[in-house]
């Protein structure tokens, strides 16, 4: 199995409309070797085929925990764009294809990079704290991810929001009116969401980890004591809650900047929240908070369960 995160166990962290199933090793030792764009490509590929179990078990976790989910993503839309009817039944699933079309190989893409930028980060950096890289390189690995997702989320958002009653129709609508450059509308306010939020998750997970530790090594009185999956998944939703919670300003901007086809909100980070504050007060920073919240912790568990079970079926089968 691959690598993203530090630690002992494994854990799940939501990211937006998916999970990745993260876990951790002891850092390779590093390397003087130059890297080349063929060396590189070379890695990737060896890293997606040595985890290919993981990987195909991970991308079965994340399409069922999106779709099971992606009703209360869908209502978070509707009310971070002030909708009337945000809980309508109709549309609920407007855009879910195209969002497993996104996030299925993202989930790909931000694994097999994860493991390229440590690589190269250990190996030009060999005194530096492991965790230091791992934690950079996840988000680096999620900026390169990006550019995959990106025209997915706009075309999810933009079904979601009701501005187009298909998918063929929103890629043909974006396409007409702004040519690629509409498929990566909002890119900005999705980078400046992800890298904040991945940045509380980690370490919002490293804090909580280690205080449950602590009281598990006080009621046991193991000193040894680890964190058990289950553990892990639990941390890793509360972490995940959390981040969710307190990045939703930076959510909300970017949902506006996906689905703003009229440029009302400026076509920046900046022009949008200053135009949120301007019009709704701090408070327009937070509307969808509850759905965006309690999407985390259910999509943990779901992802979670699916993950061990689909891992269980194909070790059976070799």
């Amino acid at each position: 199995m691959g690598t993203t995160m530090v630690g002992s166990a494994a854990a799940t962290f939501p990211r937006g409309g998916g999970a990745a199933k993260i876990t951790a090793t002891t850092a390779p030792a590093a390397s003087s070797t130059p890297i080349s764009s063929a060396l590189i490509l070379k890695s990737f590929l060896k890293t997606i085929a040595d985890a290919r179990s993981h990987l195909a078990a991970a991308a079965a976790a994340r399409a069922v925990s999106i779709f099971s989910m992606y009703p209360v993503d869908t209502i978070k839309t509707r009310m971070q764009m002030k909708q009337g009817d945000a809980f309508r039944l109709s549309g609920l699933y407007k855009g879910c294809a195209g969002s497993l079309v996104g996030q299925v190989p993202y989930g790909v893409l931000t694994f097999g990079s994860y493991e390229i930028y440590k690589q190269a980060l250990l190996n030009k950096f060999p005194n530096t704290k492991p965790a230091l890289i791992y934690a950079l390189s996840a988000i680096l690995g999620d900026v390169t991810g990006s550019g995959w997702l990106c025209p997915s989320e706009v075309m999810k958002q933009q079904l979601q929001a009701g501005l187009y009653p298909s998918m063929s129709e929103a890629i043909k609508g974006i396409w007409s009116k702004s040519g690629i450059a509409g498929f990566y509308q909002g890119f900005t306010g999705g980078l400046a969401r992800d890298v904040p939020f991945r940045v509380a998750q980690l370490t919002t997970f490293e804090v909580t980890k280690s205080l449950y530790l602590k009281a598990k090594k006080g009621r046991t009185g193991d000193d040894n004591a680890a964190l058990s999956a289950v553990e892990a998944a639990v941390c890793g939703a509360a972490a995940g809650s959390f981040s969710a919670a307190i990045t939703n300003p930076l959510d909300r901007i970017k949902t506006l900047m996906m689905t703003d086809t009229t440029n009302a909100y400026g076509g920046s980070v900046v022009a949008c929240a200053s135009k949120i504050l301007k019009d709704e007060g701090i408070g327009g920073l937070f509307a969808g908070v509850a759905p965006r919240v309690g999407y985390i912790a259910p999509s943990v568990c779901i992802f979670f369960v699916t993950y061990e079970f689909v891992q269980q079926k194909m070790q059976k089968k070799e």
